[in-house]
């Protein structure tokens, strides 16, 4: 759905020349959420949005979306593998909430042209 679309491999390659803010991290004002939690629950949330606002997809339309989050989640723990489990910094928390935006709105684009919803 979109992890096999131009949209997705650009924001990949954000993420990765973004990668030098997940490679220092600042003791002093650290979340209790890791890197890879945060990444976790704000997809989470957004897919939880996604749904909300789309009652009308199918049970095999929401699990392609589940299916497609697990892909992005497994990508992020390649990616970021040697800071997954760093707290997250206030500038990795707004990258990550942004990022996380991103994806919905690939989402959002991809549910758009589905044929239940032109």
């Amino acid at each position: 759905m979109v992890t096999d679309k131009d949209g997705y491999v650009h924001l990949i390659q954000y993420l990765t020349e973004h990668l030098g803010l997940f490679e220092t991290s600042d003791k002093a004002h650290v979340s209790d959420d890791t890197v890879m939690e945060l990444f976790e629950e704000q997809l989470s949330a957004q897919i939880i949005m996604v749904c909300g606002q789309n009652p009308s997809l199918t049970f095999s339309e929401r699990n392609t979306l589940i299916r497609e989050v697990d892909a992005i989640v497994y990508d992020l723990e390649e990616i970021l593998a040697s800071v997954a489990n760093h707290n997250a910094t206030p500038e990795q928390t707004l990258f990550i909430t942004e990022f996380a935006g991103l994806i919905k709105n690939l989402f959002d684009q991809e549910i758009a042209k589905l044929p239940t919803h032109v």
